[in-house]
């Protein structure tokens, strides 16, 4: 199955924390992504190495393996539909970037991220792609 994950999943594959099992799963799928995520990883994994969560050496090597993992989109047709997103739910563009790849390419987008969940379940039909979040049910038993 080919999927949009954000860095809010992709962190969760070199850091073990809540919902890494979940995020594991995804791993056997067809994963893509906005370039961004490499930069969104980059500066989670920087600031893991600031509250010594993880060495500056582990999180030089997570950040250059983000790119082996997932496929990763140019950001240039998606720009206009990000910031058109953002300023429709609100909520803050980068994210909303993910969102736009996901309606782009029609498959689903999946994140950790219930505060972008939340925003798009209160905004209504402003978004056509589809969004799973890794507390789903559908995580309990296994992506399929």
């Amino acid at each position: 199955m080919r999927l949009v994950v954000d860095s809010s999943v992709a962190v969760k594959w070199f850091v073990t924390e809540a919902q890494s099992d979940e995020a594991q799963v995804l791993l056997d799928h067809e994963l893509i992504a906005p370039q961004l995520l490499v930069a969104e990883c980059a500066n989670v994994f920087w600031k893991k190495a600031r509250k010594n969560e993880m060495t500056p050496g582990q999180a030089m090597i997570a950040a250059a393996n983000v790119s082996g993992v997932v496929e990763l989109m140019g950001l240039s047709n998606l720009v206009m539909r990000a910031v058109d997103l953002a300023n429709r739910l609100p909520h803050p563009a980068y994210d909303c970037f993910y969102l736009a790849l996901a309606e782009m390419e029609h498959c689903p987008l999946v994140t950790a991220d219930v505060r972008l969940r939340r925003r798009l379940d209160e905004a209504g039909d402003i978004c056509a792609a589809e969004v799973l979040t890794l507390d789903a049910p559908l995580f309990a038993r296994g992506l399929s």
